[in-house]
């Protein structure tokens, strides 16, 4: 069992690197930019996906939730080969792969690009959803017992400051766009998209590089 301080801390650094995405993306910035890219001059709550017509709300609502199905659909297979084979991070790299890649396409989501913005909705949630079940399954391996109450809220207060963190820089991008050289608070917006992308990706490369390769139950 492997539980020395840099693996505990990377181990932490992963809460740090998604967390973002959580708070910034899901809970509070894509959610206004999305009902504003959604409206349009009829002020009509309707927009046409693939040809079909249905209310903007709904919509987001089925990607997140065929998100979800997605996952646990999945994840029972895939949780039992990595126990098997202990290739956790493996899928733990997949998954964050994905996500952060997703989150960083929702840059060219505009009214003009509704079917990209929701296809990159459904797998920047399914990466995070995902990536987390992974994560999760390496604390028992990397703590005992005793411990991983503790570590877990370290991880929990690590995703909490860096989330707040970009929350607060993106709030600073967004309000103050013009001093930053952008067009409009839509540009601004879509660039924290990409920021958030990025973040999530690069600082997940402190736990893919120090989280042992090979975990057995």
């Amino acid at each position: 069992m492997e539980s020395s301080k840099k693996v505990v801390n990377s181990w932490c650094m992963y809460d740090w690197a998604n967390s973002v995405y959580n708070l910034v993306i899901n809970t509070s910035i894509f959610p206004i930019y999305y009902t504003a890219v959604t409206a349009n001059e009829a002020n009509s709550d309707k927009v046409s996906f693939f040809g079909f017509e249905m209310i903007n709300s709904v919509l987001y609502s089925y990607a997140l939730s065929l998100s979800y199905l997605l996952s646990a659909l999945i994840l029972p297979l895939l949780s039992g080969i990595a126990d098997y084979t202990g290739e956790k991070k493996k899928y733990l790299r997949i998954f964050t792969t994905l996500g952060a890649i997703a989150c960083m396409g929702m840059f060219f989501f505009t009214s003009d690009t509704l079917e990209w913005g929701i296809i990159c909705v459904l797998l920047a949630s399914l990466g995070y959803s995902s990536g987390l079940v992974f994560y999760d399954a390496y604390l028992p391996e990397i703590a005992p017992a005793s411990m991983t109450d503790r570590i877990s809220a370290r991880g929990y207060s690590f995703g909490y400051a860096g989330s707040a963190l970009m929350l607060i820089l993106s709030l600073v991008l967004i309000t103050f766009y013009e001093s930053f050289g952008f067009a409009d608070k839509g540009d601004a917006t879509r660039t924290v998209f990409l920021l958030v992308g990025l973040w999530w990706i690069g600082f997940a490369q402190i736990p893919l590089r120090h989280l042992p390769s090979n975990v057995f139950n």
